[in-house]
């Protein structure tokens, strides 16, 4: 019975996302965002953290620098009663602000944990403030001027413009830069060495490829391919799994708009869908290949165009053929312009 107490956590362990499993438990570790962490080690060493609002791409360590700072300030135990987490997409209105967060804040601190810097207040970790109504925002404002004294936000979001200026204003805000490739592959190799993964050397390029500079989703990747390929991984194994149409099918939708052959661009189109691709997928790789194709940039701009229109419409719930169908009708009306010009 004991044992099997024993080995239970290191059987969670084993089973544990790889994304837990590996992340950074203190600041120092955070991967290539140097100047943010050295600023952030001189505030820890002072134990006086202002409000912060971190701010940047998915994936690129914002939420795990937070949890870093509290881990390191309070210590496992205390961890538990001084800090709070809350995902403000899922919690985003006023109601949320007015009880959670104002129950959580008001409350008064208790004793330090021996061996950690343990400051005389609480911290608030806010993922995706960003998705907060404006209401919520002002209200959330008030919360961080009232209770300045016993808690700390931490506000973490994607885009910083969303944020109403009276909070960022009263943060220090740091910006997260997506991930550079030699970075993350020596990461992603650190992680292949523990778990025993055999990986061809173009694996660490395909993981950055597709993961567009996100450090969880390249771990993702790396974890379902190992899981899928009984841990011999390949460029090709991380390009299947990250559900990547082929380079070659989206080269004939392009060719055959350039033909002016609408009906077979269609079809061809409709078989990517049929193939279990999405609408959003298609504009992206598109997108990609029409900004590196050897065509003018009026002709770029004009497809750019649509290819915005019918992002828009596809996030509004638009049919995803009908939406296709008008990018590649504005693809051939703009490929034949400059074919006549020339």
């Amino acid at each position: 019975m004991v044992d099997a107490e024993a080995t239970r956590p290191q059987r969670a362990e084993a089973h544990a996302p790889w994304v837990e499993k590996y992340r950074p438990r203190v600041v120092k570790d955070v991967a290539s965002q140097e100047q943010i962490v050295g600023v952030l080690e001189n505030a820890l060493k002072t134990g006086n953290m202002p409000h912060c609002l971190f701010y940047g791409p998915p994936g690129t360590g914002k939420t795990t620098t937070a949890l870093a700072i509290a881990k390191e300030l309070y210590g496992p135990e205390l961890y538990k009663q001084r800090v709070k987490e809350l995902n403000a997409s899922d919690e985003r209105g006023i109601s949320v602000v007015r009880n959670k967060i104002k129950t959580f804040a008001s409350q008064a601190v208790g004793a330090p944990a021996p061996g950690y810097p343990s400051p005389p207040y609480k911290i608030l970790i806010l993922d995706e403030a960003d998705a907060m109504t404006g209401d919520a925002q002002s209200a959330l404002r008030r919360m961080m001027e009232t209770y300045s004294k016993v808690t700390r936000f931490f506000l973490l979001c994607n885009y910083v413009t969303k944020i109403i200026d009276p909070i960022a204003s009263r943060c220090a805000k740091f910006r997260f830069s997506p991930l550079a490739q030699e970075t993350m592959g020596a990461r992603l190799k650190f992680i292949g060495e523990q778990e025993g993964l055999e990986m061809s050397d173009d694996v660490f390029a395909m993981c950055s490829k597709h993961s567009g500079g996100d450090m969880r989703k390249a771990i993702t990747l790396l974890q379902s391919a190992a899981r899928l390929f009984a841990g011999k991984i390949s460029g090709a194994s991380i390009v299947e799994v990250a559900g990547h149409i082929p380079d070659e099918k989206i080269k004939k939708m392009y060719d055959l708009c350039r033909e002016g052959k609408f009906e077979e661009a269609q079809a061809h189109m409709e078989d990517i869908l049929r193939d279990g691709f999405s609408g959003l997928k298609i504009l992206d790789q598109y997108s990609d290949y029409v900004l590196e194709a050897d065509c003018s940039d009026e002709v770029k701009a004009e497809i750019f165009i649509k290819l915005g229109e019918v992002d828009r419409f596809l996030a509004q719930g638009a049919d995803e053929g009908m939406q296709l169908a008008t990018l590649v009708s504005t693809s051939i009306k703009a490929l034949a312009k400059m074919a006549s010009a020339a």
